[in-house]
This record gives structure tokens, sequence and C-alpha cells, in this order.
């Protein structure tokens, strides 16, 4: 597998390789943007991320004891609401509050013609979990997701 990686002015996403599975990793200036590229990147396992439209707005909550278990619950609860409702995701709007995570997210319903979803992703794992900041100061939110 080549490693994949994208670039914003809000931060960046990557994929890196874990045997059968794929890591993805957030990287923004703050925790939010950082979580909000994690749920790109997981977009990003499915599709080209720019091949969907943000054309329908979905609430998420999510409630951890600390950084880690909540990203894990963050991109499990994209992964839930992406099968159960037959969408994928483009935009993400991330806010904290103590160990609660509140998001708008944007997306569409799935076209296979059009988005040529490459696997299924099962879920997130806690391997190769971690949130943290790097010596530059960058926020990093990664795991390894199942596929």
């Amino acid at each position: 597998m080549t490693q994949s990686r994208f670039e914003s002015m809000q931060g960046s996403w990557e994929h890196f390789p874990h045997e059968a599975d794929i890591g993805v990793r957030g990287i923004g200036l703050t925790k939010e943007a950082a979580f909000e590229q994690a749920g790109l990147a997981l977009t990003a396992v499915i599709t080209e991320p720019t091949s969907v439209a943000s054309t329908q707005a979905l609430s998420i909550t999510c409630e951890a004891p600390d950084d880690e278990l909540l990203l894990v619950d963050w991109l499990n609860a994209l992964v839930y609401e992406m099968a159960t409702r037959k969408m994928l995701f483009s935009c993400f709007a991330v806010r904290f509050n103590n160990h609660s995570l509140y998001a708008t997210v944007w997306g569409e319903p799935i076209e296979v013609a059009r988005h040529q979803p490459a696997v299924e992703v099962k879920g997130a794992t806690y391997t190769e979990l971690s949130v943290k900041q790097d010596e530059q100061g960058r926020w990093i939110a990664q795991c390894i997701v199942d596929v």
C-alpha cells in the first residue's frame, strides 16, 4: 500500500500502513483540527474525499474519559453513521467541552458508481492510538482502522 497524504490550511491527514489494516492520522494546529482531519482520513480510506459533496448536515456527540478514547469514539461514530445512513462525509467541524466532542459533519448518500468505495471500514481500534502535540506544537490524532 502506498502512503496517502493531503494538506490544507486547516491541517493534513495521512494513511500509514499496518499489516492488513490502515492507519489514519489527522494533523492540525488545534486538537479540533486534528480530529477533523482524522475524520477526513477515514473517508479517504473508502473513497476520494473530493468526490463527496457536502450537501447534508448531521450532528454527532461523543463522550470519553480521555482524548485517545474520544478519538476512537469519534471515528466509530462516523463509521456507524456511514453504515446506517449509507452516507460518506467530506466536511467536519469539531469542538470540545471537557471530555465531550460536538461535531457537525456534512456529506451525501453513497453513489457506488461515482464514489467507487474501495473498502468498508469496520471500526477504529486501540492499536497505535495516540492524541498528542508534536515538537512543533501541531496536534496529531491517530489510530488503526479495521477494514
